[in-house]
């Protein structure tokens, strides 16, 4: 399916916009632009997620269960307080970012400890489930476009997506793991490739844009899952034994200080009258 215009690189956008079923009149977009930002707090904030629930895991004594409770309650409480935004708010947009992709990620990890799948098993699972979300956001909307998260339903699709986008970035790096062998700075050199070949793809030979942005969005997740591991690893298994800690909080600065200068800015916020002109 073809949803997207040439002319808007980097975002699904569709040929129409139309007024949501319940006749509620759309909103402002409460996505923002996909920018070099965008992509760079997204990776950070996957590695940061990923580094915690280690942290809280391992060090904290929480186990896997008491880690997924607490994200899923914290989870909870930006989700609501994103909901209640009418627009695209950067200070709390990238923490509901950051823990929709740590419950992701535990997602995946609590499907392998209750049923002891295999990679393979849990990619699977969640390709199809990511494909269930966007078949029926496009059978409700009429478009997968993010330029148009402006109601509540769509914002509702946007945020599943994201979440299983998350589990199966994180079933796709441990079946690239437990089968390539490659170690975590090979493994991320092979998924920043990837990515790369998903761009040339789209601005060489006209993937979809819509498929482009969502195969980029699952390879980011293992891509800075194995660079936050190559850092914060013991150097035996092929780390820079910066520790989870210390890891944890240099990415967390650099997204804070991020944020801060996307609210200060908003340079990242979508002009309504580019998002209008390019979906009507």
């Amino acid at each position: 399916m073809t949803l997207e215009s040439p002319e808007t690189p980097g975002f699904p956008v569709a040929t129409s916009r139309a007024v949501p079923p319940s006749g509620r009149r759309p909103g402002r977009n409460k996505v923002p632009e996909v920018t070099v930002y965008f992509w760079t707090i997204k990776i950070l904030c996957t590695t940061v997620g990923a580094t915690v629930v280690r942290l809280l895991n391992q060090k904290a004594g929480l186990g896997l269960t008491g880690v997924s409770v607490l994200m899923t309650a914290l989870l909870a409480v930006v989700l609501a307080a994103q909901f209640r935004c009418t627009e695209y708010r950067a200070g709390v947009y990238w923490p509901t970012v950051a823990l929709v992709g740590t419950v992701g990620t535990l997602a995946g990890d609590n499907l392998v400890d209750a049923t002891g799948a295999t990679p393979e098993t849990t990619s699977s699972v969640f390709v199809v489930a990511l494909a269930i979300v966007f078949v029926v956001w496009y059978r409700r909307e009429g478009t997968l476009s993010i330029h148009s998260i402006d109601t509540t339903r769509r914002e509702s699709f946007y945020w599943l997506a994201v979440l299983f986008a998350f589990a199966l970035g994180t079933a796709a790096g441990d079946l690239v793991s437990e089968r390539l062998h490659l170690g975590h700075w090979l493994s991320a050199v092979l998924f920043g490739l990837a990515i790369a070949a998903v761009g040339l793809a789209h601005f060489q030979l006209d993937l979809d844009l819509v498929w482009s942005f969502w195969t980029v969005y699952v390879l980011t997740r293992p891509l800075g899952a194995s660079i936050g591991d190559y850092l914060s690893r013991p150097s035996g298994d092929g780390g820079l034994e910066l520790g989870t800690v210390v890891t944890g909080a240099l990415f967390s600065m650099v997204i804070v200080g991020l944020v801060v200068y996307l609210a200060a800015t908003r340079v990242d916020v979508t002009d309504p009258e580019h998002d209008r002109r390019h979906v009507a």
